[in-house]
């Protein structure tokens, strides 16, 4: 005799909350779990594989039966020693509104829609732009992350470039249009290159701009790229606010003054740098970040929402929506109005179907306040300073200047692979290791709400111990 699905209310509630006692007491174990997942994708398959069922089972029994299998595979990702990428935790107030979103299953496409969400999404991004020092007349649009939110950016400075010299890129495309060049960092995120692809712009039309020491945009030799090249081209000029290896962030005021000299858009990669504007100590990193014409940062980073979140920033509303927006005659409430701010949420995102992720960047901002953002952005720095601070005493080098969450770690003579491979095997933390500069490092990020000193130096040392482990690579 089959299962028949749930269909009661009483049935359900008890369901969700099931679902989020299994949820809880996974979050209650991040603090001691080990880090690492205990199989590989091999093993996971292994746990997964099987035939579908001929017929319905047992929403509770699925539930359990989800639980049981992902778990050896899951990696401790939100927990407070994984330093692996810049993966926030999820804040308590964020995770319990996500959860409440899936329930209310909305997608969030205009305020016909969902007014609730579009309310949302209005005052989170109002409440971020103030955080960030974004002019408050810019649009924000909410999307999956960092990938999107710079695609986005760079369309909506290829949509105003190129009307500009009289060419409607939304109807005739890119085929007899004026030339681009995008001039970016030599220590640019890949995403850029992956955003011009997208748009049909070819990662030939990128540039590099030299970079200092710490990664830094070198701006003598900005002005030296704007000189050059062809003069007919419109430019975009994307600065960086948190190289992904160094932390380091461009000189935002002189990068955007010397760009609109010369009448270039400028776009700031900001994914997680751009949150150290929330901190009055850490805010001169971020001079000059209201001169921008576009932004990306992401929620589910440093601001800790779950995944996936970000945001697309756009101080040129018009071209923002032009970019993204589209009505048809059966989308009720979906054409947008020209001018700042009366743009519904879909006009802003490549996405018409999409959970209404504003509800969480709500929850978030109401738990933590303007000072609770600055001291979770104070206390990842400290404590990324505490991580190079232990790490030197014990022998290793440290490479860059760790000016916010970023630390950059070498074992001279030894490889920073098999170091790597060692800690995540060991399941105290997690890091991995990353190429700068022609050399393998390892790499740390800290921006988990929930890390403490404690987690911190237990880290330090199982990091020293992994490095000692590792042979010395013998002379050649």
């Amino acid at each position: 005799m089959t299962a028949t699905p749930r269909s009661h209310h009483s049935d359900l509630g008890a369901l969700f909350r099931h679902a989020a006692d299994l949820a809880a007491t996974f979050r209650d174990s991040l603090p001691h779990r080990r880090v690492a997942s205990e199989v590989d994708i091999d093993g996971a398959l292994a746990l997964f594989e099987a035939d579908l069922p001929e017929g319905p089972s047992d929403p509770d029994a699925v539930l359990d039966e989800l639980a049981r299998l992902a778990d050896p595979g899951i990696v401790a990702s939100a927990g407070p020693r994984f330093f692996g990428f810049v993966n926030g935790g999820a804040l308590p107030a964020a995770s319990a509104a996500d959860m409440l979103t899936i329930g209310w299953d909305h997608p969030a496409f205009n305020a016909v829609l969902s007014p609730a969400d579009a309310a949302a999404e209005r005052v989170a991004g109002t409440w971020v732009k103030r955080l960030l020092g974004v002019p408050a007349t810019a649009s924000v649009g909410f999307v999956t992350g960092a990938q999107a939110a710079n695609t986005v950016g760079i369309a909506a400075a290829r949509q105003h470039l190129l009307t500009q010299r009289g060419h409607d890129v939304g109807t005739r495309g890119l085929t007899g249009a004026p030339p681009i060049r995008v001039l970016a960092s030599r220590e640019r995120h890949a995403t850029i290159d992956a955003s011009v692809r997208l748009l049909g712009l070819g990662t030939a039309c990128v540039q590099p701009v030299a970079a200092g020491s710490n990664g830094d945009m070198d701006m003598a030799d900005l002005r030296r790229a704007l000189d050059a090249g062809d003069h007919d081209a419109s430019t975009i000029v994307v600065l960086q606010t948190g190289n992904v290896n160094t932390g380091a962030c461009d000189n935002l005021r002189a990068g955007c003054d010397l760009a609109h000299e010369y009448g270039a858009w400028v776009h700031v990669d900001g994914a997680f740098g751009l949150w150290a504007a929330a901190s009055p100590s850490h805010r001169h990193l971020t001079d000059g970040v209201e001169l921008a014409d576009s932004w990306c940062t992401d929620a589910h980073k440093w601001l800790n929402v779950p995944y996936d979140s970000g945001l697309a920033l756009c101080a040129h509303p018009d071209a923002h929506a032009a970019a993204m927006s589209y009505s048809a005659a059966y989308l009720s409430g979906s054409e947008s109005t020209p001018g700042a701010g009366s743009y519904g949420p879909g006009d802003l995102v490549p996405e018409s179907s999409r959970r209404a992720r504003g509800f969480a960047v709500w929850a978030a901002l109401r738990q933590l306040g303007r000072s609770g953002v600055a001291d979770l952005v104070d206390r990842c720095c400290a404590l990324a300073r505490r991580f190079a601070e232990g790490l030197a005493a014990g022998g290793a080098v440290i490479v860059n200047d760790v000016v916010i969450n970023q630390v950059l770690i070498d074992f001279p003579g030894r490889s920073a692979d098999a170091i790597a491979a060692a800690v995540q095997a060991e399941g105290t933390c997690w890091l991995g290791a990353t190429t700068w500069r022609d050399r393998r490092l390892l790499r740390v990020s800290v921006s988990n709400y929930a890390t403490t000193e404690a987690d911190i130096d237990v880290s330090v040392t199982a990091i020293l111990a992994a490095g000692r482990s590792v042979p010395a690579a013998r002379p050649s």
